[in-house]
């Protein structure tokens, strides 16, 4: 058997269980949304992603490939919030080294993710920005649906402050101002095909 193809089919399945480590804000957001993964969260984040380095005229691939991998260490850690981390010692570094270091194929991946953890390159910085983002459109759409704990996380607004880009920040504002029902809501029509 082919050793490098089982370390690949191997980290393939570990970024699977990425749909199963659900996010530890619902603890603190009292709420029991289980689609609300670590999967589903990084899908949302590489798309913001994305689009902000296309307007801040980043490295969009790069970009795309940390937020992906912003998160990844958490298949094997689980995911902290601000009160875990204040008692949780996580060893990203040494995770993610194991997960990614190791392959020829996901060496730039690595570095990618290496890169991030810094977050001083414009790249590092728009994947944050996205991650953050992302956490703002989550308390908008909880908000939305009446949890009192996401407005007053929303109101305080905390991840827009720390947003860095410009296009970010003019995304957040219009994020929170904006029913998460009015994407759909121009295709109503009372004419069927």
């Amino acid at each position: 058997m082919d050793n490098n193809i089982q370390k690949i089919t191997n980290l393939l399945f570990e970024v699977g269980t990425l749909r199963k480590v659900a996010r530890s804000h619902r603890q603190t957001l009292l709420t029991n949304d289980l689609t609300d993964n670590i999967a589903t969260h990084s899908y949302r984040v590489a798309f913001i992603g994305y689009i902000l380095a296309k307007m801040e005229r980043a490295d969009s691939n790069k970009v795309l490939a940390m937020c992906l991998l912003h998160d990844l260490p958490e298949a094997r850690s689980g995911d902290q919030n601000w009160v875990h981390k204040k008692y949780v010692k996580v060893f990203e570094e040494e995770i993610i080294k194991e997960q990614l270091g190791q392959l020829n194929e996901t060496k730039e991946l690595f570095e990618f993710a290496k890169e991030y953890n810094k977050r001083e390159s414009k790249e590092a910085k728009l994947a944050k920005d996205a991650d953050l983002i992302d956490q703002i459109i989550l308390l908008r759409e909880y908000e939305w649906i009446g949890n009192q704990e996401a407005a007053i996380w929303l109101k305080g607004q905390e991840r827009y402050k720390k947003i860095w880009s410009k296009s970010g920040k003019k995304i957040a504002k219009e994020i929170i101002k904006t029913k998460p029902s009015s994407w759909w809501n121009k295709f109503w029509t009372a004419e069927r095909r």
